[in-house]
């Protein structure tokens, strides 16, 4: 990958974490405004449940957070759009996709099948 692909990947994780991080700060923003009150209590379950998604949504997004802090550092090290398994260039097309992505297409299918198999039994 040249230079000017690994800037451009570069730039997009970052604003992708950018984005991650504005709405973690917004939700926790409208936390700490609005506190669950309901006076009902069909109304606060309803609150609740929505809150827990939007909740378990910011989990997932912490964890992303750690993933594209790891494409960062493979990018600063020169790993950036290699296959973890295999060494080989991941396509353009997948990272522009999956800019985290650790590995190629087919290898990460043949992961996800074995997961799958493994699961089953």
């Amino acid at each position: 990958m040249n230079p000017r692909q690994l800037a451009y990947f570069r730039r997009k994780l970052l604003r992708w974490k950018a984005q991650i991080l504005a709405e973690a700060r917004a939700t926790l923003d409208q936390l700490r405004a609005e506190p669950l009150q309901e006076p009902d209590a069909t109304d606060r379950a309803a609150s609740e449940a929505d809150w827990a998604i939007e909740l378990r949504s910011r989990d997932r997004q912490r964890k992303l957070l750690v993933k594209i802090d790891q494409a960062l550092e493979r990018i600063r090290t020169g790993e950036y759009g290699y296959c973890e398994v295999t060494g080989e260039p991941i396509s353009l097309a997948r990272l522009e996709a999956r800019p985290i992505a650790t590995m190629t297409l087919e290898v990460q299918e043949r992961h996800e099948r074995e997961e799958r198999v493994s699961r089953d039994d």
